[in-house]
């Protein structure tokens, strides 16, 4: 009997091998030549689980990712994606994992070669815990088939990078090794593996663009300020869906998470040793894995944090500082994002005043206030002035506006305005297309855009393009919330601490 994990990679696979060895496409690349697939379905050409890095195990666990240091002759096969690196949540279920991982994917259309093309590096979301480039939902080639539709082709990259605490535990350990996210430093590093290789399949390495959804947006937003805001022209462009500069959860120094290391190295026998990090990097996959899998559970996801280096200050102080990369920018959010993320259970307001319980009680009144208990103004908007039941409760909707303005909303307009502010153009989405199965009390909420003339974000004239299946898509003024939205970003810093 067929495994649901052996029968998804079976029908990814048909695609990529149909068109047979005799049409097998070949790239040279600095260090050698890798020959891929051709799909006939698509008429495009595959390149999948080409290492960018050197594996991470060993003595590299838990340090930044090394560039590749080997040559070969003749040539080796990028026929089949890697294994996702080691994470914790739904997104793995299906795959295989690895801790050698460091991995990405090309998706190049055929027929090109007299040109060159631009090219779209997606970053994987998964609140930097779960996921990979290999998740068939990711699979490039859509994107890549409408490009060619329009006249617009493009060349589609998916990587892989460290997850969870592989590619994020912080400590002043770690800090005192200078590997503080090195799931971040990993995305890096792919980038310049793009500049250095990426002609070999006919793109044009000045021509990168680079997008993410929900922690692959953010991670696009933190590439955007990195070593504030230094530009190393790893990119032009910039795509942000439902992620921003301006992070979706607090951001936190080492200190916040030393407590998780010293977990982590008591349970794996590593407190009684002079240098604890090369302790775990030797401890078992095994017994280190089912140590993080613990972790994940009793404490939840773990990101990036504020290091001083890669990531160097809150993102709000960035963009008020113009600490941020130049380049043009497309950011957009679901109009129901916080339906999809927020608490349920919201009846009174009492109940959603207990959601608040983290910030100051001052705070939390004015809150209240911007957020007033107001069908006509709350999401879900296609609800109308229907009240929600169980388990969403009669005040969901007034909830789930605050939630979803906070996690991500208020942050994409504090983008586009600063771009906006500093001459440089961007432009706003709301995805607002409810997808078929998603029940109602949801909407268009996270993670659901994965499937009109644009005006550029202008402050004077602040417009978003919706997007919207259900009637014709069309522009609106970006000012719904706007109270509680700006209530939002004037704080930024010293209540929401990002």
């Amino acid at each position: 009997m067929w495994s649901t994990a052996g029968l998804l990679q079976t029908l990814s696979l048909s695609t990529i091998v149909a068109g047979g060895a005799s049409q097998e496409p070949s790239a040279q690349l600095k260090n050698g030549t890798y020959v891929g697939r051709y799909s006939a379905e698509y008429n495009q050409n595959f390149f999948l689980g080409i290492p960018y890095a050197q594996p991470p195990v060993g003595d590299l666990r838990f340090r930044q990712a090394q560039s590749l240091n080997e040559t070969w002759e003749g040539t080796r096969e990028a026929f089949n994606y890697s294994s996702l690196c080691v994470g914790y949540g739904l997104d793995q279920t299906f795959y295989s994992q690895s801790e050698d991982c460091l991995t990405l994917n090309v998706v190049r259309p055929s027929g090109y070669s007299e040109t060159t093309l631009s090219v779209g590096l997606y970053i994987h979301g998964g609140g930097f815990t779960n996921g990979g480039g290999g998740d068939q939902r990711y699979n490039l080639s859509f994107l890549v088939d409408q490009s060619v539709e329009i006249g617009k082709p493009f060349i589609g990259v998916s990587i892989n990078y460290r997850l969870h605490a592989w590619g994020f535990l912080n400590s002043n350990e770690i800090a005192s090794e200078g590997f503080t996210n090195i799931g971040l430093r990993d995305q890096r590093l792919a980038m310049h593996w793009m500049q250095e290789n990426i002609a070999a399949f006919g793109g044009d390495s000045t021509k990168v663009t680079i997008f993410g959804e929900s922690a692959g947006g953010a991670s696009v937003g933190l590439h955007l300020t990195a070593y504030a805001g230094r530009n190393d022209s790893l990119f032009r462009a910039a795509i942000l869906q439902s992620g921003n500069p301006i992070f979706y959860a607090a951001q936190n120094g080492n200190n916040v998470y030393q407590s998780q290391f010293d977990e982590v190295v008591a349970k794996t026998g590593c407190n009684g040793t002079s240098d604890s990090v090369q302790c775990l990097r030797q401890v078992s996959f095994e017994q280190l894995n089912a140590t993080l899998g613990d972790l994940y559970l009793a404490h939840g996801n773990l990101g990036p944090i504020i290091d001083g280096d890669i990531v160097q200050n809150y993102g709000s102080v960035h963009l008020q500082r113009g600490e941020f990369v130049r380049v043009p920018i497309i950011t957009g959010t679901n109009s129901d994002e916080g339906a999809s993320l927020g608490p349920q259970g919201i009846n009174t307001t009492e109940d959603f005043k207990a959601t608040l319980a983290s910030l100051p009680s001052s705070f939390q009144d004015e809150i209240l206030q911007a957020y007033p208990d107001d069908l006509s103004v709350n999401v879900v908007a296609s609800l109308g002035q229907q009240r929600p039941g169980p388990p969403y409760g009669a005040q969901f909707r007034r909830s789930a506006s605050y939630w979803g303005d906070v996690y991500f909303i208020a942050a994409r307009r504090q983008t586009a305005t600063t771009w906006a502010s500093n001459g440089l153009a961007a432009y706003s989405y709301r995805f607002n297309t409810i997808p078929h199965g998603v029940p109602p009390e949801v909407g268009a909420g996270h993670f659901k855009e994965n499937v009109d003339a644009w005006p550029r974000y202008a402050v004077e004239s602040p417009t978003n393009l919706v997007f919207d299946a259900n009637v014709t898509s069309h522009t609106e003024v970006d000012g719904f919330r706007k109270e509680g939205i700006e209530l939002i970003n004037q704080h930024a810093l010293e209540v929401y601490h990002r």
